[in-house]
């Protein structure tokens, strides 16, 4: 079968189709060498093409033919290069054979010249467009050689060199014809080549979405039966590939709802529960225009989807909370302001009283507007390598002045590298809470917080652990204490933990509350150096 050829030599310039070709033009080439032979053989009128007198000749020649054809046919097997040349070879040595025996036999009135035409139609099939009138002229020189070599040795017959003009009319006629055809043949190949894999390349992409998908996928035919699903679709039904692949076998109340689809079609979900997981799922059916009307059955989680819900929510609400904050802080500090004007000039114990529960809840709304607001920016992280040697020492030392607390209740504990890639004031903000933290549950003792710096579990990274003396967290509340708005504390605000969690989170870090006989022992994990 023809293929399109690229010009050259190399091994590389050629595919494997071009070699079967060209294999396939040899296989021919051997079956008339065989033909040829044989009929030399056989002496009886019957069998032979040829004259009795000139069996010797035949012999001879139609031997050494058929043992080129054997030796080109082993030489495709071993020899993958100059595929021009061989193709040239071959029909050169056709064009040659076929002469000689044209002439032995009387000229082309012995009907030889059909198995030239044959020769120069496979190999304008095979060959290139330049070499097949290459092949068309060396056979019409030959032709017209013999004829007039024939016409110098014997008579002259003008009839003769017209059909000899005709043959070489049809010499050009067959090659350019064949080269044409295979031309057009190599064409429409190369265009379903091209669309074959145009159309492998989208199968692919569609069965990798289709894998990837978060929703499963089952396609049913009006039987019932699941010709395809997704990996999804198992994990949502909570099923193996069942042996027999009918729609019951994955959920009876999804074939329910399908036979009732199937009887009265409807773009409304159903809702269906997983026979094994147990997961609330809603399946929509689509009709399809395949030959044999296959149906569409997408699964959605419904647990996804309300999770889903409830992150829209929070962050509606957390746009609304903030601008809220905005708008909260400029009165919040009127009313602080004047609390501490009317607290200088009233003497009365009772107003005094009232006015210091004023200023106290407005002071704890400021700090919770404040976290608000610091929450909202945890996405503005400008990273930077923190040495918590000359660190910690600074802050906490602002920390003891700015809380009026006691000398020496932090100690510091440093090994390894000690530095850590992250925001420096979202660094700030998550060890002032961690600190005030240890603080209030601790025993205010010298040494009974504890900063302790030392090299991670993972390479590259260190872990800070914030260590106090006190009772620890009650494991009822492990699971707790990071969610927002939750405290134990009268006068907490529920949001310092929940604050440092999600500013960890935003520069590439964890906060863990870590297991330890006593005390409570928080621990920062981040990179110790900035990521390239």
């Amino acid at each position: 079968m023809p293929m399109p050829l690229t010009v050259g030599t190399g091994a590389g310039q050629f595919s494997e189709t071009h070699w079967k070709s060209l294999r396939y033009f040899n296989l021919y080439r051997f079956s008339i060498a065989v033909l040829l032979f044989a009929s030399s053989i056989f002496h009886p009128a019957s069998f032979s093409i040829f004259s009795l007198e000139r069996g010797a000749f035949h012999l001879t020649l139609t031997s050494l033919y058929l043992l080129a054809t054997v030796i080109f046919a082993v030489g495709l097997h071993f020899y993958r290069r100059r595929f021009n040349l061989q193709l040239s070879v071959h029909v050169l040595v056709d064009v040659l054979v076929l002469t000689l025996l044209i002439h032995s036999e009387g000229g082309l009135r012995s009907g030889l010249g059909a198995l030239l035409l044959v020769s120069l139609a496979g190999a304008g099939l095979v060959g290139q467009g330049r070499l097949v009138l290459f092949y068309a002229a060396v056979a019409t020189l030959a032709v017209l050689f013999e004829q007039s070599y024939r016409a110098m040795a014997t008579e002259f017959e003008m009839v003769d060199f017209f059909q000899a003009g005709l043959f070489s009319t049809g010499f050009f006629a067959v090659a350019i014809s064949a080269r044409l055809l295979a031309r057009r043949v190599i064409a429409n190949e190369e265009l379903a080549r091209k669309r074959g894999i145009d159309l492998r390349n989208q199968t692919l992409v569609s069965q990798r979405a289709i894998e990837q998908m978060q929703d499963g996928v089952l396609v049913l035919n009006r039987d019932g039966l699941v010709r395809q699903h997704n990996p999804r679709a198992e994990q949502l039904l909570g099923l193996g590939d069942p042996t027999e692949r009918q729609l019951v076998n994955y959920s009876t109340e999804l074939a329910l709802g399908f036979s009732a689809w199937c009887a009265h079609p409807s773009d409304e979900p159903m809702l269906v529960r997983a026979p094994a997981s147990g997961m609330q799922l809603r399946a929509r059916f689509v009709s399809t225009d395949s030959s044999e009307r296959d149906v569409l059955v997408f699964l959605e989680d419904m647990g996804r989807l309300q999770e889903q819900a409830r992150q829209l929510k929070l962050a509606a609400l957390g746009r609304l909370t903030a601008n809220i904050a905005h708008e909260i802080r400029n009165p919040l500090s009127a009313i602080n302001h004047a609390g501490e004007l009317m607290r200088e000039e009233c003497a009365d114990p009772t107003s005094e009283r009232l006015l210091r529960i004023v200023l106290d809840n407005t002071q704890r709304v400021e700090r919770i507007v404040s976290n608000v607001l610091e929450l909202g920016r945890r996405d503005r992280a400008h990273l930077e390598v923190i040495a918590l040697r000359q660190t910690l020492p600074t802050l906490v030392e602002e920390y003891t002045v700015k809380e009026k607390a006691a000398t020496g209740v932090v100690q510091f504990e440093f090994s390894g590298a000690a530095t850590l890639c992250f925001d420096r004031s979202h660094f700030h903000q998550i060890l002032w809470n961690l600190l005030g933290n240890a603080l209030r549950h601790s025993r205010g003792r010298p040494g009974s917080i504890r900063l302790c710096a030392q090299n991670g579990s993972r390479e590259g990274w260190v872990d800070l652990h914030v260590i106090d003396d006190g009772g620890g967290v009650d494991e009822g509340y492990r699971e707790q204490i990071f969610e927002p708005f939750f405290t134990t504390h009268s006068r907490g605000t529920g949001l310092g933990l929940y604050i440092a969690r999600e500013l960890c989170d935003a520069n590439g870090a964890q906060l863990e509350l870590m297991h330890s006989e006593s005390g409570a022992d928080f621990c920062i994990s981040g990179r110790a150096a900035l990521c390239q």
